[in-house]
């Protein structure tokens, strides 16, 4: 079982250009994301998060059981769901206007015990900036690390919604050692400062860096780099990419029983490409088309 923990709101994504082009409502949320692209893939998963009792809350959860993604851990609200008004750009690159003020995942509460088989929890994104809600699951975070379980990190920087940088940096810092898996994109790094072998001394056992269109690069804690190009698509939009690799990721390294430190440091060059090779053609799949839609198993098949 990979728990996701995370925030699950609605994307209003334009449909047409200018100012005043039409929004249509969809599903996402990077953590939503990502137990979606685990469910798609065949991985058994969770979502550990607060969700409204409202019609986007109903439509959020509709999805997840749709895609076999156990909900047993979702609080339940009736505070509205959080939007996220998205802009598109030429290259099909997302930024994002939120709208968060009274919604229900900043209310998360970190549970009394993570689900039964849990081997590893994801974090990221929106849900590690809002308070009460961010404290609850840096408590998640260290529990889970406490008990020995894999934990994954993907900060998605959303920088319109960190009102002190620097505390926030310091506060990325602080959770490096209770990570085993560090994932972010370029422009997340260049943000947050630092390189990937400073990351690694501080905790994790590899760290993943997004090259959007130029591909994956992995640096792991015995000195190693591996890197893999991006693969050629037609570009919608970039809505879930990022998720996508996380997804990808996750899943393959349970398909390979590499969800540990060491065994992440085992994987070596053949493991490593063929890892992040998966994960550049799950991203593409999720860029070829609009919105945050990862691919199932079968479209990655050989």
């Amino acid at each position: 079982m990979i728990v996701v923990a995370g925030e699950a709101l609605i994307d209003l994504v334009p449909r047409g250009t200018g100012a005043l082009a039409a929004l249509q409502p969809a599903l996402g949320g990077g953590p939503y994301n990502t137990a979606v692209a685990l469910g798609r893939l065949g991985s058994p998963a969770a979502f550990c998060s607060r969700v409204s009792s409202d019609a986007f809350g109903e439509a959020l959860l509709d999805r997840l059981r749709e895609t076999g993604v156990d909900v047993s851990t979702v609080q339940r609200g009736t505070e509205p769901t959080t939007l996220a008004v998205a802009t598109v750009g030429a290259d099909g690159s997302a930024a994002y206007s939120f709208y968060v003020e009274g919604t229900a995942d900043r209310l998360f509460a970190a549970p009394s015990a993570l689900p039964h088989g849990t081997r590893a929890v994801s974090f990221g994104t929106c849900s590690l900036v809002l308070e009460p809600g961010a404290s609850a699951y840096e408590e998640l975070m260290r529990a889970a690390v406490a008990q020995g379980v894999f934990t994954a990190l993907d900060p998605n920087i959303r920088a319109g919604l960190i009102p002190d940088a620097d505390a926030y940096r310091a506060r990325f810092k602080s959770w490096l050692p209770s990570v085993t898996l560090l994932k972010l994109s370029e422009e997340d790094a260049r943000w947050l400062g630092g390189t990937p072998r400073e990351w690694l001394a501080a905790g994790p056992a590899a760290v993943v860096i997004t090259r959007g269109g130029d591909g994956l690069t992995a640096f792991t804690a015995d000195g190693g780099t591996y890197s893999v190009p991006g693969e050629r698509v037609e570009v919608v939009d970039t809505i879930g990419a990022g998720d996508t690799v996380n997804a990808a990721l996750l899943h393959g390294l349970t398909v390979r029983d590499a969800l540990s430190g060491p065994a992440l440091a085992a994987l070596g060059p053949d493991g490593w490409s063929e890892l992040l090779g998966f994960a550049a053609r799950a991203a593409a799949v999720t860029c070829s088309r609009a919105g945050a839609e990862p691919p199932y198993a079968h479209e990655l098949d050989d």
